[in-house]
């Protein structure tokens, strides 16, 4: 039996290393290449995306071959996409009741609200839910309770955040007993609950085999408590990602939340560590950039309460920004051409790997659509709004085309949408609709509905009886979806299931049903799934009016992202922030560095103000600025970084990120200044 350990065992690797590849040689070595040994450690990892990523760090290392690889499992961290992954722990073992599903959730809500006067829109109190809900989900997360809003003190606040508490009421003297009826917990409840018991199981029973815990900066305190646990095993380590042993002790000692090693400094002060007790991972071989250039963002990042004077880097060796390549672009549409430019230019060394990594969602799509020009398809790993998609567009536009009573605008859209064939050759289809629009819709807007497009069409039109056989057709395909929505006390669920069935039926060919084209790809299985999991939440209480559908369904798929299954590159990615954590390519271009895109701008709160959420308990908004700020430096410290940004977007001058002024402000009166001029040789060949 190992004898109890007096300090936890804490690591960390250098950001001038890729995490994955420097974490998978450490424990390769540790189990001395034994695939037998190596199956019994467990590695708990902040995401899936992580996971992945070590499991072909581990491929790498064997060179191919088939290994039994350790038990790798997502713990999640601060974002709301990884509230779910901690489900990965054998819960059954915990006895916990089931997590609600978000879509249910938010129509509990929804009706919830719609219930207080003033009665708002269904969309607007959708809306509101899925604020709600996250709300829910941070007081949840920081273990607070709603009870105590009672006792918040709003007589110096403005008159509505008295009446925003009374409106939260509702979740403190409703919300436990709806959970309660439904048999279920709020995901983040769910992983407190789910992380608790773990971390109380593991403390009381320690297991006999190796338990690292890696790459997580412990933003959430059940998670942070986990760590704790783990760290003091008998055979239990963390490892942390980039801290900084070297950074002086008074400017540790004042770290602001907006600071990149504000998050760990917190979550050594949660597992009562010190900065001592960390040390370097032992797997030192793999080396992607300068430690120089590590020194170099640490003294242009110092806290302002320790700056004093004038921070000098003249010491640091000429070559400290070698690898680092800074370019302005005049707007975004050139900043899309130049990263494409580069990463095509990485293709042409064999084995070479490139990844933009952005929050920017607009210019990640961008760069995926220069890129097709060398016929090189890739996919944003962040994923594309559901409802950019074409099978979401053509539902949207169909609910649109009915609840409209066939208005010309959204007739035509919907009967447009390269999905509507009406049982037709799409081309016969288009041909059809063209010659209604011309013998319809060119004069006077005709009355509502299909009579009143019959009636509009003029007489001595020569294809008068085919048009007119075309729209019956179309109005025996929409009767049941019209009817339902013409129903006094329509249901919500009667509406969607006919709205599904005539979406179907419009996007039949004469070849194809329309269920094989509406469903198929990676956007097709996402709108399936959304639509299964709003007709499986749905009952028959939600009532609404006809005129409500279509913008509540628009509504209910805000937030819906679809993200592809693989990478449709081997060697080329476009990561946001959260999937480039822990990763690594041999190039690696930081878009859209402008203030307000990287770092966001703090999420505003539309229920508590910054004083209201200070007082009751929950994080300041700059926290996640934090965790931005890790992520960039993490990046920066690649061998090979290109830092882009555009001056204009849009026509509107921008300002630079503030990382990238603070490097700029501190290299600008140094040797170093010169090679961190803009280089325009990109912007030349783009």
């Amino acid at each position: 039996m190992a004898q109890e350990k007096t300090t936890p065992t804490l690591y960390t690797i250098a950001p001038n290393r890729p995490f994955v590849d420097t974490l998978a040689a450490g424990i390769w070595e540790q189990a001395a290449a034994n695939p037998l040994e190596l199956a019994r450690y467990q590695i708990l990892l902040p995401t899936r995306r992580s996971c992945r990523s070590l499991r072909e760090a581990f491929l790498r290392l064997s060179g191919g071959k088939p290994v039994l690889l350790p038990r790798m499992i997502p713990i999640g961290d601060v974002d709301e996409d990884e509230l779910m992954l901690a489900s990965d722990f054998q819960s059954g073992e915990f006895d916990l009741p089931p997590v609600i599903s978000g879509m249910r959730r938010q129509l509990l809500l929804t009706e919830l609200i719609r219930k207080r006067p003033p009665e708002p829109s269904p969309d607007q109190a959708a809306l509101l839910a899925q604020e709600l809900g996250t709300l829910i989900d941070q007081v949840a997360t920081e273990r607070l309770d709603f009870g105590d809003l009672k006792n918040l003190d709003v007589s110096d606040y403005a008159e509505h955040w008295n009446e925003t508490l009374k409106f939260l009421e509702l979740v403190t003297d409703f919300w436990p007993g709806i959970l309660a009826h439904e048999g279920v917990l709020d995901p983040a409840e769910r992983r407190n609950r789910l992380l608790e018991a773990q971390a109380e199981a593991w403390r009381s029973s320690p297991p006999d085999t190796p338990i690292i815990a890696a790459g997580s900066t412990g933003s959430i305190p059940a998670t942070a408590d986990l760590l704790g646990v783990i760290a003091n095993l008998p055979y239990g380590s963390v490892v942390l990602p980039g801290l900084d042993n070297d950074l002086a002790d008074e400017a540790w000692a004042v770290l602001g939340p907006t600071h990149p090693q504000f998050g760990l400094k917190h979550l050594l002060d949660c597992m009562d560590a010190n900065r001592a007790d960390v040390v370097e991972w032992p797997q030192s071989e793999f080396i992607q950039g300068q430690s120089a250039r590590t020194e170099l963002l640490r003294s242009a990042l110092l806290p302002s309460a320790v700056t004093g004077a004038r921070t000098k880097i003249d010491h640091l060796p000429a070559d400290t920004l070698d690898g680092v390549t800074r370019i302005n672009c005049p707007d975004s549409g050139k900043e899309s051409e130049t990263i494409a430019l580069i990463m095509r230019e990485a293709l042409e060394t064999p084995g070479r790997t490139a990844a933009l990594i952005t929050p920017d969602r607009a210019l990640a799509r961008r760069v995926a659509t220069e890129l097709k020009r060398w016929d090189i398809h890739i996919d944003d790993s962040a994923g594309v709004p559901l409802a950019q998609t074409p099978p979401a567009t053509f539902l949207q536009l169909t609910a649109d085309m009915v609840t409209s009573d066939l208005a010309p605008v959204p007739l035509l859209a919907a009967l447009k949408h390269p999905l509507a064939a009406g049982g037709l050759s799409t081309a016969g289809f288009r041909a059809i609709v063209r010659s209604m629009e011309v013998a319809a819709l060119r004069g006077p807007r005709p009355s509502g509905g299909f009579d009143g497009l019959i009636a509009a069409l003029s007489t001595d039109t020569k294809k008068r009886q085919t048009i007119i056989a075309f729209l019956e057709d179309l109005r025996g395909r929409a009767k049941p979806f019209v009817e339902s929505l013409q129903q006094s006390g329509g249901t919500l669920r009667d509406m969607l299931r006919h709205h599904v069935a005539f979406a179907e039926s419009l996007a039949t060919t004469d070849e194809a049903e329309g269920t094989a084209r509406l469903w198929r790809g990676d956007a097709g299985e996402a709108l399936a799934t959304f639509t299964a999991e709003l007709h499986e939440a749905l009952d028959d209480s939600m009532i609404i009016d006809h005129r409500d559908y279509a913008v509540l369904l628009k509504t209910l798929m805000m937030g819906r992202v679809v993200r592809p299954k693989h990478g449709r590159h081997p060697r080329l990615n476009i990561w946001g922030p959260l999937e480039a954590r822990l990763q690594h390519a041999d190039v690696i271009i930081l878009g859209g560095l402008n203030e307000g895109i990287w770092p966001p701008e703090p999420p505003s709160n539309p229920w508590m103000s910054r004083p209201m959420m200070t007082a009751f308990g929950l994080p300041v908004p700059e926290r996640r600025i934090g965790l931005s700020a890790h992520d960039f430096a993490q990046a920066f410290s690649a061998g090979n970084v290109v830092l882009t940004r555009a001056e204009r977007t849009d026509g509107t001058p921008t300002v630079p990120s503030r990382w990238l002024r603070r490097l700029e402000n501190l290299i600008s009166s140094s040797p170093l200044r010169d090679a961190f001029q803009p280089d325009r040789s990109w912007l030349s060949l783009a």
